[in-house]
């Protein structure tokens, strides 16, 4: 897991993890117009520690080689750290987020005093 806690810790490999996301199976030469001020060597590098991480895999198409996003891992990251703690929380802003919301549809032009 500490792997892809590095993986996922710099902001240019979440920009090509996003860009898997929006549409799989993109080539070196696609993922580089996500990182245009990176050189091709390192977007291989960046690619290599999310392949390693296994966040990233690799099917080889003909000549080229195609990248697809594997989320399973930031799932498992999911489900050990952030729902554990943060369901609660997030069950209690959504029902205070809905009784605002409700209070403000009721009482329109309402300011909030008392």
């Amino acid at each position: 897991m500490d792997a892809v806690f590095k993986a996922l810790a710099d902001p240019s490999r979440r920009m090509l993890l996003d860009a898997l996301h929006e549409r799989d199976g993109r080539t070196l030469v696609e993922l580089l117009g996500v990182l245009p001020g990176m050189t091709r060597f390192g977007v291989m590098k960046h690619l290599g520690v999310l392949e390693h991480a296994g966040l990233v895999t690799t099917r080889r198409a003909g000549r080229e080689k195609l990248h697809y996003l594997n989320a399973v891992p930031i799932r498992q990251i999911h489900d050990r750290w952030i729902s554990k703690y943060a369901e609660p929380f997030a069950r209690a802003m959504a029902a205070l987020t809905s009784d605002l919301e409700a209070e403000a549809a009721g009482a329109p032009g309402a300011s909030g005093a008392a």
